[in-house]
């Protein structure tokens, strides 16, 4: 039997994953396994996806033996539980300004004492049998993975405070929208949005967190990435990696004809 997701994350393991932004059928969860990815992240921030829809996404990746992490809309959204309720190994979450709102997501997404959270009907990761309560939530924490986004200047600014909450394993900066609110957006190697990532890789290795990215380009990636530590890296999502390689491979062709 694999380890499970959160013990990998947990012990180091570098682990790359593919969005699915567009895709909405299983198929995704076999492309992103065959291509060799170790996880997806099924985002409902920015794309067209539904709940039931990555839902359907949570349930072929655990029938697969294939961790799924969902994103959704920020710590205010009405689905961070039911993310999980739904199947997801783990919650990624964008938009986390203050340490109070760290602890909102705990809250929410862990079960008692670490947290309140509502005791669902069967899930998904039970074969919806439904275990002693007791077994039930000891054996779902266990596996339940929290990731909160920073990427605004607020929460940069907090990032050793968010790092600090209880029930947490990773810190993830999103890219773009971190180099936007310290007015520079697209500016992804200038020395402050390099000293951005270096700070919030700090903040999570000093609180035993893995540092984890999304949006770096790939150029980018060593000292953004992996010379920071990065555990986590979101490499592409589904549509990018279609177009890419399709342009990749039209621009040879078109090449190899003259």
């Amino acid at each position: 039997m694999p380890d499970p997701f959160r013990a990998r994350l947990a012990r180091g393991d570098r682990l790359f994953a593919l969005a699915a932004c567009v895709l909405r059928t299983p198929e995704v969860v076999l492309v992103a396994r065959s291509a060799g990815f170790d996880l997806l992240l099924i985002d409902l921030e920015h794309s067209p996806i539904t709940i039931g829809e990555a839902g359907n996404l949570a349930v072929a990746a655990r029938t697969a033996g294939f961790p799924a992490l969902i994103r959704v809309g920020g710590p205010h959204h009405p689905d961070l539980a039911r993310a999980l309720d739904i199947g997801a190994e783990g919650v990624v979450v964008p938009h986390v300004d203050t340490p109070e709102e760290a602890a909102r997501i705990v809250d929410l997404c862990r079960f008692a004492p670490a947290g309140r959270r509502s005791l669902p009907a069967p899930l998904p990761g039970f074969g919806y049998r439904m275990p002693p309560a007791p077994r039930f939530m000891e054996e779902a924490e266990a596996e339940t993975v929290i990731i909160p986004m920073i990427e605004s200047r607020a929460g940069l600014e907090a990032a050793e405070a968010i790092a600090a909450t209880p029930g947490l394993d990773a810190l993830m900066v999103g890219t773009n929208d971190l180099a936007a609110d310290l007015g520079l957006p697209g500016q992804l190697d200038h020395p402050e949005v390099r000293a951005a990532f270096a700070r919030v890789a700090a903040a999570a290795r000093a609180n035993g967190l893995r540092f984890a990215v999304i949006g770096v380009p790939e150029p980018l990636l060593g000292p953004l990435g992996f010379d920071l530590g990065a555990g986590l890296i979101v490499a592409t999502n589904d549509i990018n990696l279609l177009v890419d390689g399709g342009a990749a491979l039209a621009g040879r062709l078109r090449t190899m004809a003259g």
